[in-house]
């Protein structure tokens, strides 16, 4: 029998049982938030047994005022040091001492001391925002609960826009499964086809409202979504398939599927899936002018003009650029 123990459940006990008696003994009254929060299966909650065999461990971290950071927090980092065991429940263990606004700069090169405008969410990757929304958190004496619920989601006009490039990613490509497997190219249009249900499955995560994590947890984390069940067969069809044909009939079984779902977000009028020939080629692509029906609902000026342009989409396609939070000042401009 396994006796494994989510990463999140040891490190609720670790704070519980060790670090908040230390903090009380030590620093009575010293106002503070502690949280499971960062890279690491454990905090969205799908780490098991293989997790374990690296950087798993039960970990704290503790958030101070900006002023008690600035008057104790080296006095803190030292108590925790000296009287924290080096394991608990058999496993190493890890703490790390922040305030909520430079832990969300280092994680996320942003600073919460002023309004987000349109270009910060578009150059925010969706994996670090969920890193910071999962996880859990213990007390919350020093607002860390409001800074997660302010990047909880993405603001509405931000939302739609990543709707409208969203649809418009795999309308484009659709045809080419065809057109690749018609030219001889099996594994062409396979790989095309693979490249489409990742896309398709951006799609449901926004309809749901809910940050994608990344590669590794991006199928776990739709399995669990709403439509998870019933869409994961139909995309299966299309990474199964042995010919271009079979590929393309499912390609456009699940876009019909999402269609019904965008209709059941009442956002435009409901639409209906029209089947088109792209330059009168023998393929078949599925599609519904949902981008020209969510444009028009665009009310925020700083999100206009971008969704006006060629719909380049998040950040998350640029991952040269973006995996080092350094790097973001670059990714502003885009959107400039």
């Amino acid at each position: 029998m396994s006796m494994f123990v989510p990463g999140a459940v040891l490190s609720r006990r670790l704070y519980e049982e060790v670090v908040q008696p230390i903090l009380s003994a030590r620093f009575p009254n010293l106002p503070h938030s502690a949280a499971l929060l960062g890279r690491g299966s454990e905090v969205l909650g799908f780490d098991d047994e293989i997790s374990t065999d690296h950087d798993w461990k039960p970990r704290a971290l503790i958030f101070l005022a900006e002023d008690d950071e600035a008057r104790r927090g080296a006095q803190v980092r030292e108590a925790l040091q000296g009287d924290l065991p080096l394991t608990f429940a058999g496993c190493p263990i890890d703490y790390e001492v922040h305030t909520v606004r430079g832990y969300v700069r280092q994680q996320l090169e942003l600073d919460l001391d002023r309004d987000l405008a349109p270009r910060d969410w578009l150059t925010l990757p969706e994996h670090g925002l969920r890193m910071f929304t999962a996880g859990v958190v213990f007390p919350d004496e020093v607002g860390l609960q409001s800074a997660r619920d302010r990047l909880a989601y993405y603001p509405h006009d931000v939302w739609l826009y990543l709707l409208i490039t969203g649809w418009w990613r795999v309308h484009p490509e659709m045809n080419l499964v065809g057109r690749a497997g018609a030219a001889g190219d099996e594994l062409g249009s396979a790989l095309i086809g693979a490249r489409l249900v990742g896309d398709l499955m951006r799609l449901p995560f926004l309809m749901e409202r809910q940050y994608a994590p990344y590669s590794k947890w991006f199928g776990t984390a739709f399995s669990r979504l709403g439509c998870g069940p019933e869409l994961t067969p139909v995309l299966q069809n299309v990474s199964r398939a042995q010919s271009w044909q079979d590929r393309e009939a499912a390609l456009m079984t699940a876009y019909e599927m999402l269609i019904l779902m965008h209709n059941s977000l009442g956002l435009t009028a409901p639409v209906g899936t029209e089947v088109v020939h792209l330059w009168n080629r023998p393929f078949k692509v599925a599609w519904a002018a949902i981008p020209d029906l969510l444009l028009p609902l665009l009310r925020d000026p700083a999100v206009v003009p971008i969704a006006q342009r060629w719909p380049v989409g998040p950040v998350d396609q640029f991952r040269e650029l973006y995996w080092a939070p350094k790097n973001r000042h670059l990714l502003l401009r885009l959107f400039d």
